[in-house]
């Protein structure tokens, strides 16, 4: 009896021992000091909605007639300056972003769409990427009309896209094929080359966060560089993750990750250096292919693109191409809000002027070469950018991320069991790099997420039910709103 007695007289100190925090240093950061993006257009978005609304009760031949009118004048503004370069201050970029989401909400309460709205976003994605190549990036105006017309204009395709019979959905849109004299290959039946970056969206909780925490809030939350075996053209994908760093994963892996999207973006072949060197994209890949092989190279928290001893996401991409003098992220990620800037904090960034992956989109040294994204996944990815967006204004009215105390030391113990893991060079259940205590901050922050989620998605059934389409992403914040303060 006095053995047992003693034995959890030692397990209680051993658990009141644990149970200690580590007083946390408060280490300065300063995040990026510019205005972040907001819409602030409300009003457009209720009257979008209410033109919706009229337009399925509209007869179908009468809209048709409607949208086939719209479509041609939209189609003549592009065609008189399509292959003219206009500068971001241009008119023309806010005549086009008008025309097209006055004619979005038409098509899609059409019973038989055409693909117009998608070939003609396309056309207008090339324009924008065409300009931009004699735009100064780090300018408001630049950035601004880059992300109005990429960002914005995909999301009215995506409302359209959602509002379509899934037989009828588009998943894979095509945009530049951009040449490429690298080994090649193909996924989900695009054609993809050694050199390609694969710009995509997680299905965790944190890859909300990564997309929509930024200046300019996007779709995407992760980078993997392409690389193709010249002898085989078997494709891998070299990318970092948090529970192991920077790793090599077969397509089947990479798949098998859940995706919500992806997007493929190529180095275009009139840069000078791929001029001088058209294999130069497939010798990055194969650099850092093979230094992944060869060196263990840990996760980056801290988000510094600058040290290359541990590396993030678009880390592993910027640094292959950085060592053959192209420098990717034309201008960089600023990350301003407060709120957003503690959070990401608390998982250990230190740097608030970046590369995110969502702005690699908008780097004119890159084509848009194809997208991809199913029905099922793509509500998901919005209903989750709503659930964040709607936790994110909670961080910038100072909510904080908590953890529970008392699970701090069971949290240790299984830190412990992870390090050694490491040490054998296997993932751990706590990620190298982040300790028990951010660790159980981030249950919380899931826990905070999901819990949101369910009731968010329970309130959506009942608008479907009630007007008998899916929410538009607006009306997704306001659902989100109202199940936050339920």
């Amino acid at each position: 009896m006095k053995k047992i007695l003693l034995f959890l007289l030692i397990i209680a100190g051993i658990y009141l021992l644990l149970l200690i925090p580590i007083p946390q240093q408060n280490k300065e950061f300063f995040n990026a000091t510019k205005a972040p993006f907001i819409w602030n257009q409300d009003k457009l978005w209720e009257t979008l909605e209410i033109k919706f609304q009229k337009a399925k009760n509209t007869p179908s031949k009468k809209l048709d007639s409607i949208v086939d009118k719209l479509t041609v004048q939209a189609d003549i503004l592009l065609y008189d300056f399509e292959n003219k370069i206009s500068s971001p201050e241009d008119s023309l970029y806010n005549l086009i972003e008008r025309s097209f989401f006055n004619i979005t909400p038409l098509i899609a309460a059409q019973e038989n769409k055409s693909d117009w709205y998608i070939h003609f976003y396309n056309r207008v994605r090339k324009k924008v990427k065409s300009d931009s190549r004699f735009w100064d990036m780090n300018t408001s105006s630049a950035r601004n009309t880059s992300y109005r017309i990429l960002y914005g204009m995909r999301a009215a395709v995506e409302e359209v896209l959602l509002q379509t019979n899934t037989n009828d959905f588009i998943s894979t849109t095509y945009v530049t094929n951009e040449p490429s004299a690298t080994p090649s290959a193909s996924i989900l039946g695009i054609d993809v080359h050694s050199g390609d970056l694969l710009v995509s969206r997680g299905g965790a909780e944190v890859s909300a966060f990564i997309s929509r925490g930024n200046d300019y809030p996007g779709n995407f939350s992760h980078v993997a560089l392409l690389h193709i075996d010249k002898d085989t053209n078997k494709p891998y994908l070299i990318e970092a993750h948090i529970e192991k760093g920077v790793a090599i994963a077969t397509i089947d892996d990479y798949l098998k990750d859940k995706k919500l999207r992806f997007m493929v973006m190529r180095p275009r072949a009139d840069l000078p250096e791929l001029k001088l060197n058209p294999m130069l994209p497939h010798k990055a890949s194969t650099y850092i292919y093979n230094l992944s092989q060869t060196t263990h190279i840990p996760y980056d928290f801290k988000m510094d693109y600058f040290d290359a001893s541990s590396m993030f996401c678009s880390e592993v991409g910027s640094y292959a191409y950085k060592r053959f003098g192209i420098k990717l992220w034309e201008f960089k990620s600023t990350i301003s809000s407060k709120g957003i800037a503690e959070w990401l904090h608390v998982f250990g960034v230190e740097n608030f002027i970046t590369q995110m992956p969502s702005d690699l989109e908008y780097d004119p040294m890159l084509s848009v070469v194809a997208e991809w994204r199913n029905k099922e996944v793509l509500f998901q990815d919005h209903i989750d950018n709503a659930v964040m967006d709607v936790l994110i204004t909670n961080a910038n009215q100072g909510k904080k991320l908590d953890y529970n105390l008392w699970a701090l030391p069971i949290a240790r113990l299984i830190k412990g069991y992870s390090y050694v893991l490491n040490v054998f060079g296997k993932a751990g259940v706590i990620p190298e790099g982040m300790d028990a205590t951010t660790a159980l901050k981030n249950n919380y922050f899931v826990d905070q997420f999901q819990s949101l989620k369910i009731t968010t998605e329970a309130n959506i059934k009942t608008f479907k039910i009630e007007n008998g389409y899916l929410p538009p992403y607006w009306q997704l914040i306001k659902i989100a709103e109202k199940s936050l303060h339920n």
